[in-house]
């Protein structure tokens, strides 16, 4: 071999060596029985049948003992199955797809811009910058009131956006799942910066005419992460109220929280925030086992707020001009990575398989007795997930989890396209990017998904999933008319 070429033997070597170790670690019990039970067995046939056949008819166990021993059992077994937690499955899901009506290509976006900020050029410029660096695509949506220049985010315009997309989206469902408005028993909505009276619930009851017995639930201010926080609750509701079905609606109105000021902090989630809802039927039937996409696994929830620079990273509040917007800081994504690290602390003894656990214990104990300066040991995610839906806030969201997490671009191709063709539609991104997964035809039976979001508090909430059978690509969706032009380059810096 020519000199100036590396010697790949030995991380060749190495990789082979940590196969091979984590090959062991978990298939540690396996390897300890098998010599046990052969031996067992090895003794047996030397003994002969008839010897067997002479010890089992040796014991003697009387009428009341046999009872006593069958009452026992059973006794555990109901025990057992009594106190197991009910499985709660994911029947089906359905993503909003906004009319062309709505579509705000750069252009637009940027025109707009310039006729609202007029007096202010630096802030359009900002917005300009902000854009060509965002990883979103000229497809994405705003409502009808942000088209309006000036725009006019009235209470009958946030109504309306509200009834478009959630009513959609529930729509579509009930037309796929062959579902009854009655047979709803459960109603979880999540939307953040818009809270009417009466609530979005009440309205989802009033356009289904749903049961008057219906538990009804309403969940604001929590940020893009709340679609897992409805999960959760769902997930408890359904432990204690048996042969249930809960529908879940996560979605961000956008018309009453477009920001006209001239703060920089505050013009951030103009550039990045579009429409979007998604709809979801949970159920714990065991009849709809068969037919259901995913078996929910774990729900891990991560809550910061106790330190108050995590508390106002996203703060919702007014300018000195008296305007209302939401402010991003700029210690966001430090926060965010630290959210993230404790989370991970908690699903990854949950999750990894025992090789990763026992390595990361081992660095952990080095760096504290023998060198502080050692590496930590990250984790490979990579062995316990197939899909990782990473929520679409933003690129520097996305580019952080894929360092943090070692991830490859196709492992965040379903976080990077959902941002490019939609935009951070906040908590129903993770649908978004599942659907974007099933579109590729990439997912199989058995095949584990972990959803990751982040949200104002400060939180981060994630989910696991598993696949409950092989899933054909759909016909219909978010990504129908698209699928085929994806994945597509995103170049660093769009120049506009």
């Amino acid at each position: 071999m020519p000199e100036s070429l590396p010697d790949f033997s030995s991380p060749v070597r190495l990789k082979y060596v940590k196969l091979g170790y984590q090959y062991l670690v978990n298939h540690f019990l396996a390897f300890l029985l098998i010599p046990i039970i052969a031996s067992v067995a090895l003794h047996l046939f030397r003994l002969g049948p008839d010897t067997i056949v002479t010890t089992v008819k040796s014991i003697e166990l009387d009428l009341v003992q046999i009872l006593c021993s069958t009452f026992v059992i059973i006794f555990i077994l109901t025990v057992y199955f009594m106190s197991k937690p009910r499985s709660v499955y994911l029947v089906d899901y359905t993503c909003y797809r906004p009319p062309i009506t709505c579509r705000v290509p750069f252009s637009t976006f940027m025109e707009h811009s310039r006729m609202i900020l007029k007096d202010n050029p630096k802030s359009v410029e900002f917005q300009m910058r902000i854009l060509e660096r965002s990883g979103l695509g000229e497809e994405t949506s705003l409502p009808p009131a942000i088209h309006y220049i000036p725009p006019k985010p009235n209470m009958e315009a946030a109504r309306g956006e509200a009834e478009m997309v959630i009513f959609s989206a529930i729509d579509n469902l009930f037309e796929k799942t062959g579902l009854k408005p009655k047979d709803i028993d459960v109603l979880i909505v999540n939307c953040s910066l818009f809270s009417p009276t009466p609530s979005l619930s009440a309205m989802v009851v009033n356009k289904y005419k749903l049961r008057s017995n219906i538990k009804s639930f309403n969940l604001s201010g929590m940020g893009c992460s709340a679609g897992i926080i409805s999960i959760d609750l769902a997930r408890d509701l359904l432990q204690v109220l048996p042969n249930s079905n809960a529908l879940v609606i996560s979605t961000e109105i956008i018309t009453p929280n477009y920001y006209q000021g001239n703060e920089r902090a505050m013009l951030l989630p103009n550039c990045l925030f579009r429409m979007g809802a998604a709809a979801l039927l949970l159920s714990n039937k065991r009849r709809e086992r068969s037919r259901a996409k995913y078996k929910l696994v774990h729900v891990v929830r991560t809550h910061k707020g106790s330190d108050d620079r995590a508390y106002r990273c996203v703060y919702e509040q007014e300018d000195p001009q008296g305007l209302v917007g939401i402010n991003l800081s700029k210690d966001l994504m430090v926060i965010a990575a630290e959210a993230l690290k404790s989370n991970i602390t908690t699903m990854g003894p949950l999750v990894l398989p025992a090789s990763e656990q026992l390595l990361f214990l081992f660095t952990l104990i080095g760096r504290k007795i023998f060198n502080p300066k050692w590496k930590p040991y990250i984790p490979d995610f990579k062995l316990a997930f197939e899909h990782f839906c990473i929520h679409a806030g933003g690129r520097a969201v996305i580019d952080e989890l894929q360092k943090n997490l070692q991830l490859s671009p196709e492992h965040v191709e379903a976080s990077r396209m959902t941002l490019h063709r939609f935009g951070n539609t906040s908590s129903s991104s993770l649908w978004y990017e599942m659907n974007y997964i099933e579109s590729k035809g990439r997912m199989k039976k058995g095949d584990r998904v972990w959803q990751i979001a982040f949200g104002s508090g400060f939180k981060c909430n994630s989910a696991v999933w598993k696949c409950n059978r092989n899933i054909n690509t759909p016909v219909d969706g978010p990504w129908s008319d698209c699928i085929d032009w994806y994945p597509v380059h995103i170049p660093e810096v769009v120049k506009l």
